[in-house]
């Protein structure tokens, strides 16, 4: 009996999977599998039915305390994101790298790879970018004479820096579990006045990470046209308009809203809550200006979103003059209150040209749908971990990465291993509700920093968008590739990117100060 109850809390995972790979709701899942062991623990006297009684306080303590105010970020970020998406801002970023590079042997593929960076820093959004660029690029590249499997891969990989390089979703889910792990880790060695990891100490940390993985695929690009110069021709120069006019307009609205949200957060004015909803507004207006003129044959409506958007810029740089919860009534605080009004008004203007061009119900649809999605599954993982953690599964855990051979870096190593093997089949929310809650308290106890420890999580769930069978950046590929592309050859142009990926995770691991040494410089 005894050997039964040890077994229990890892029959839960092997019930979760099965059921999971039979296209169960992920969520449903893991509540229902939850609440199964619950009652097989109650019958067999190891489960104590008091902690399902306070599972609703827990939900809302986890969710709707004022320190979680944190989750708020993930739909205002989605919003920011599906609202790019919509104004056309990827396909503008194509065209602007395309002529610019696409000159040079692997030009598209550079092109594909720093538009993937820019969305990534702008969006965060892994589905819309592939399917976007898959649209875009895609038939463009095999029709110059790309290597199909080169192509997709590329694509498939760009898409997926997103996961990596913040403003990321993930960096939020993660920052929000490793912030209660290393809580609870510091309170069981008996520390009561607790350091704190922030979301921000994590975007800060996996900043340099992202752009050398942005790096990296640029340099696999020019080693592929070097030494496979047929897989990655370049394009005719009398083929190719470098419009400056275009590239510029490509290029700067994108740029100013990354260094308004991302540059806001990293340099402490504001959090990423705060951030989030600064680049809501600014997507709104990107948005909105570019669907502005559709009926306005004056333009008037593109004046007023622009105005609007300079005021935006203004109000965020004012903040390294005036401190608006607290500054002395005066000329400076005034001036800072009347760009608020007229970048609040611009931004309602926007909603209702948004609305009548029928964008803004297609946004709000897509974030709803995504936000309830993150937070359906949060509850669910929840329950299942509660149940896990009082069938004894996180003591039993702890004493076999303890037992791990190689102390702290054996336990890591091993952590690394099943996460990267779950991501061939899992979702990466599903990784983070599940397993992080679980392995990072033991592994902070155990000395682990919790910023290398996150960013080390983040490159490992970036990497299983690419892995086959399951990976999501294939599948939304696969959904919008021409029927010529085979599954194999996107599998196949995945392969070196998910090896980079192992590299880079690699060279993180081995040099801490790649993700330890920007938090430290920002906020230290």
């Amino acid at each position: 009996m005894d050997f039964l109850l040890q077994l229990l809390p890892f029959l839960m995972f092997v019930a979760a999977f099965v059921a999971l790979l039979r296209g169960f709701p992920v969520a449903f899942t893991l509540a229902g599998v939850g609440l199964a062991f619950a009652l097989l623990g109650l019958a067999l006297d190891a489960f104590d039915p008091l902690h399902l009684r306070a599972f609703p306080q827990r939900i809302y303590g986890n969710i709707m305390e004022m320190d979680k105010s944190i989750l708020v970020a993930v739909p205002l970020f989605v919003f920011m994101g599906v609202m790019l998406e919509k104004s056309r801002i990827a396909e503008e970023l194509l065209e602007a790298m395309g002529s610019l590079f696409g000159s040079l042997r692997g030009g598209l593929g550079i092109s594909v790879v720093v538009v993937g960076a820019l969305l990534a820093a702008s969006t965060g959004i892994v589905g819309a970018t592939v399917v976007t660029m898959g649209l875009l690029s895609l038939p463009t590249m095999l029709k110059r004479g790309y290597d199909p499997a080169l192509a997709s891969g590329s694509i498939a990989a760009a898409g997926t820096l997103g996961q990596i390089i913040p403003p990321s979703i993930v960096l939020v889910l993660l920052g929000d579990q490793l912030s209660s792990a290393y809580a609870e880790a510091q309170r069981a060695q008996g520390i009561f006045s607790p350091d704190v990891v922030s979301v921000g100490d994590l975007f800060a940390g996996a900043l340099i990470p992202g752009l050398m993985l942005v790096f990296v695929y640029v340099l696999y690009q020019v080693g592929t046209a070097i030494l496979r110069p047929q897989a990655s021709p370049a394009i005719p120069k009398e083929d190719l308009e470098a419009d400056w006019g275009k590239i510029i307009g490509a290029l700067v609205p994108p740029l100013f809203l990354i260094i308004a949200v991302l540059g806001s957060i990293l340099s402490g004015l504001a959090t990423p809550t705060e951030a989030a909803g600064v680049g809501a507004v600014g997507a709104t207006l990107l948005a909105a200006f570019r669907n502005a003129g559709a009926d306005d044959n004056s333009g008037l409506g593109k004046w007023i979103v622009l105005v609007s958007a300079v005021a935006l810029l203004a109000l965020i740089s004012s903040v390294l003059v005036v401190d608006l919860r607290t500054g002395e009534a005066g000329f400076a605080l005034t001036l800072a209150y009347l760009l608020a009004a007229i970048a609040s008004l611009g931004g309602l203007f926007g909603l209702y040209r948004l609305y009548r061009s029928g964008v803004l119900d297609a946004v709000m649809r897509a974030t709803a749908q995504i936000s309830a999605m993150v937070f359906v599954i949060l509850i669910g993982a929840s329950l299942f971990a509660l149940v896990f953690r009082e069938l004894g599964g996180d003591h039993s855990v702890r004493a076999a990465l303890e037992a791990v051979p190689g102390g702290v870096f054996g336990a890591l190593a091993v952590v690394m291993i099943v996460m990267f093997l779950l991501g061939f089949f899992l979702d990466f929310i599903e990784i983070t509700f599940v397993v992080v809650p679980i392995v990072a308290p033991i592994l902070l106890m155990m000395g682990v920093d919790p910023v290398w420890l996150g960013v080390l999580m983040a490159l490992n769930l970036q990497t299983s968008f690419l892995t086959p069978p399951f990976g999501f950046a294939l599948f939304y590929l696969r959904g919008v590739a021409p029927p010529e592309l085979t599954t194999g050859a996107i599998y196949r142009g995945a392969a070196p990117f998910v090896v980079i990926q192992l590299i880079a995770i690699g060279l993180v691991v081995a040099l801490p100060f790649l993700a330890t040494w920007l938090p430290g410089v920002l906020y230290d």
